[in-house]
C-alpha cells in the first residue's frame, strides 16, 4: 500500500511547484492508462521512455553547464536541488560531497498526481519506474553513476537516490 505523505502543506512556490509537476505527470499518466486500454502499452511505454530520457539527457546537459564544478555531486546538488525543489519532494540529504549524493525523497507530487487520478499500485509503479528515466538520464548527462533504491510507489516510506562519480 503506498503512503504518500504530505508534511510540506502551506508553502505557495512549493504547491505551485507541485501543481506543475502533478500536470506534467497526469498527460503521462493518462496517455499510458489509453495505451493499455487501446492494447498498445508496450509500444506507447517505449515512446514515453524515449522521451523521458530525453528530456533527462536535457536537463542533465543543462544543469552540468550550470554547476561551478560540475564533477562534483555536491556541485550537482547546489544547482539541481533548490529549496523550493528540495521541499516540493521534502527531501533529505542523507550524504552529500564531491563523490556521492544520497537523497531520501518523503513525498512525491507525480506520485500523488497518479494517486488523484484512481490509479492503482501497479500502475504508479510502472509509472513511477517510466519517470526515474529521467533521473537516470540527468545522471548520465553528468557523467554520474545513477543508483534507485526503495521508492514510495513501490509501498516503501522514501525514495533512496544515489548520485555518484564513475570511478
Amino acid at each position: 500500500m503506498i503512503d504518500n505523505k504530505i508534511t510540506i502543506k502551506d508553502d505557495e512556490k512549493v504547491n505551485i511547484q507541485r501543481g506543475a509537476i502533478g500536470h506534467r505527470s497526469t498527460w503521462t499518466g493518462l496517455t499510458y492508462k489509453y495505451a493499455v486500454e487501446e492494447g498498445r502499452a508496450e509500444e506507447v511505454e517505449a515512446i514515453i521512455r524515449k522521451a523521458i530520457s530525453e528530456t533527462g539527457r536535457v536537463q542533465g546537459s543543462e544543469i552540468r553547464e550550470r554547476c561551478e564544478k560540475p564533477e562534483s555531486c555536491e556541485s550537482f546538488f547546489n544547482t539541481m536541488f533548490t529549496p523550493t525543489l528540495q521541499k516540493s519532494f521534502e527531501v533529505e540529504v542523507k550524504e552529500k560531497n564531491d563523490d556521492v549524493l544520497d537523497v531520501e525523497f518523503h513525498h512525491c507530487p507525480l506520485l500523488k498526481a497518479w494517486q488523484d487520478l484512481g490509479f492503482d499500485d501497479a500502475l504508479c509503479a510502472k509509472l513511477c519506474d517510466m519517470a526515474m528515466d529521467g533521473d537516470r538520464n540527468i545522471a548520465k548527462a553528468m557523467g554520474f553513476d545513477f543508483h534507485l533504491g526503495d521508492t514510495i510507489a513501490d509501498g516503501c516510506p522514501t525514495c533512496q537516490v544515489r548520485f555518484s562519480r564513475k570511478k
